[in-house]
């Protein structure tokens, strides 16, 4: 059972990818490559049942709060082109 799981994320991963690199725009390919991300998680969840590993899920959770983090950052990378930069109007930016 856990089996099949797997190899429906493995496909779901592989049409996310499709979408990475045929995507239209920035965004819709930042999107999709968070998808495999979460994917990835879900799969190293997946893994560590399919071995009787439950450890694996800890490894997934770390994988998955570095995902997050890489695509806050890289999304501040290309709206304002810089990661230190702040954004028009906030308050540090007025001192």
């Amino acid at each position: 059972m856990f089996a099949v799981a797997a190899a429906g994320i493995l496909v779901a991963m592989a049409m996310a990818m499709a979408r990475a690199l045929l995507g239209p725009t920035v965004f819709d390919r930042v999107l999709a490559l968070n998808t495999v991300g979460t994917k990835t998680v879900i799969l190293l969840a997946v893994i560590g049942f399919l071995t009787g590993r439950p450890d694996w899920v800890d490894l997934s959770l770390v994988y998955a709060l570095i995902n997050f983090i890489g695509t806050i950052a890289v999304l501040k990378f290309f709206e304002y082109g810089d990661l230190g930069r702040q954004r028009p109007g906030s308050r540090e930016g007025n001192r």
